[in-house]
C-alpha cells in the first residue's frame, strides 16, 4: 500500500511500482483523486484519514507492506508507524526530518517484538546519502569521521518547501563520539561535487542517525548545498506540485563525502544521480518491492544497511566515484 499516492512523490513511486509489477493498492484521503488515479493505473484503492487506530487497522487489512508518502511526516508517521506495529505491517517512508527516524528509534524493541520492520527514508536522500557514505567507509580501514554533503539542483516541491520551513529554526546537530550535540549553523564547508568546489552549510539531515546505524562511524556531520535563490519565499502554498519531468532531467543530484581514518587519512568519493525527486521515487517503489518479496530485518532499519551500500548504485543512472 502506498499512503499519500496521489501527492507529488506518492505518484511517481505508485507509477514505478505498477511499472516493476508490484502488487499495489493506493490510499489517502481524497477520493476523487485517488478514483482517477487508481483508474489510470488499474489497481484497487481506499479512502480512510488518520484520526484513530481502528479507521487505520481496517483500512490496512490485507496489507503486508506500507510506503508512507504523505508528508508532513511529523503529522503521519506516528499513526500509520504504530498501527502497522500493531497490524504487524512493515513500515516505509520517503522522509527527510528527524522526528520520524527518532521516532522509529523508540519503537525499535516494539517492532522487533511483533516482527515488524520499520524503514523511514526508504528512498531520497537517506538511500542516497546512506550508500555513498557506506562505500567511502569501505576504504578506509579505521574510519572514525564522516562529512557528507548533498547538492539539491532545481525547484524544490511544495511539501518538500513547506517541510524545509517548518525545520528551519530547529537546532542544527552533528554526531560526535556517537551523540548527537548542537554545532554552529554558520559552520560553512567547501565540497566539490565534480565542478570545482562550493559552499555547503551544516544542516541536520536524518543521516546523522541513519548512517551512524549503518557504519558505527562516531563523528557525522551532514551539509547542504542549495542552486538558485535557496529556499523559496512568500505563500508556499502556491508553489507548483514540484518540478516538471523537464526539470527533473534538467538537475540532476550530487553528493559528496570525505571518510576519516584514526591517522587523520581523508578519502574522497562522488555520488552522481537523476535529480533528488526521480530518485526517492524510483528508490522507495524498489525497496517496497524488495521488502514485499521477504527482504525484511525487524525493528528500525536503513535501506544501506538491509540492502547494502550499492543500493543507491541500482537505482537509475546513479554512479559513485572515487577522488
Amino acid at each position: 500500500m502506498i499512503y499519500g499516492a496521489t501527492g507529488y512523490t506518492g505518484r511517481m513511486a505508485a507509477e514505478h511500482a505498477t511499472a516493476a509489477g508490484t502488487p499495489l493498492v493506493l490510499a489517502g484521503r481524497s477520493e476523487a483523486a485517488l478514483s482517477k488515479f487508481s483508474a489510470d493505473l488499474g489497481v484497487e484503492y481506499r479512502v480512510f484519514g488518520l484520526e484513530d487506530a481502528a479507521t487505520i487497522g481496517s483500512g490496512f487489512a490485507g496489507i503486508s507492506v506500507l510506503l508512507n508518502c504523505a508528508g508532513p511526516f511529523m503529522s503521519t508517521a506516528d499513526a500509520l508507524m504504530k498501527t502497522s506495529i500493531r497490524n504487524g505491517i512493515h513500515y516505509l517512508d520517503t522522509a527527510a526530518e528527524l522526528d520520524s527516524y527518532r521516532l522509529a528509534e523508540g519503537l525499535d524493541d516494539e517492532a522487533k517484538a511483533a516482527g515488524v520492520m520499520l524503514m523511514p527514508g526508504g528512498g531520497g536522500s537517506v538511500a542516497m546519502l546512506g550508500s555513498l557514505a557506506g562505500h567511502g567507509a569501505a576504504r578506509v580501514a579505521n574510519p572514525r569521521k564522516i562529512r557528507i554533503a548533498l547538492y539539491v539542483a532545481g525547484g524544490l516541491s511544495r511539501g518538500s518547501a513547506i517541510s524545509a520551513m517548518e525545520n528551519v529554526t530547529v537546532e542544527t546537530l552533528a554526531r560526535v563520539d556517537g551523540e548527537l550535540v548542537t554545532v554552529a549553523a554558520d559552520g560553512i564547508r567547501k565540497f566539490d561535487f565534480g565542478k570545482g568546489a562550493v559552499d555547503c552549510f551544516p544542516v541536520t539531515l536524518p543521516d546523522l542517525i541513519t548512517i551512524w546505524r549503518s557504519t558505527g562511524v562516531p563523528d557525522v556531520e551532514t551539509f547542504v548545498h542549495l542552486t538558485g535563490d535557496g529556499l523559496p519565499q512568500g505563500d508556499l502554498s502556491l508553489l507548483p506540485d514540484g518540478p516538471s519531468e523537464d526539470e527533473r532531467l534538467a538537475n540532476r543530484y550530487q553528493a559528496a563525502v570525505e571518510v576519516t581514518d584514526a591517522d587523520g587519512h581523508v578519502a574522497h568519493s562522488r555520488l552522481d544521480t537523476v535529480n533528488g525527486y526521480t530518485f526517492t521515487a524510483m528508490a522507495a517503489a524498489e525497496a517496497g518491492r524488495r521488502v514485499l518479496a521477504g527482504e525484511v530485518r525487524f525493528g528500525f532499519q536503513a535501506p544501506a544497511d538491509l540492502f547494502g551500500s550499492g543500493f543507491a548504485q541500482t537505482i537509475a543512472d546513479t554512479t559513485i566515484v572515487d577522488i
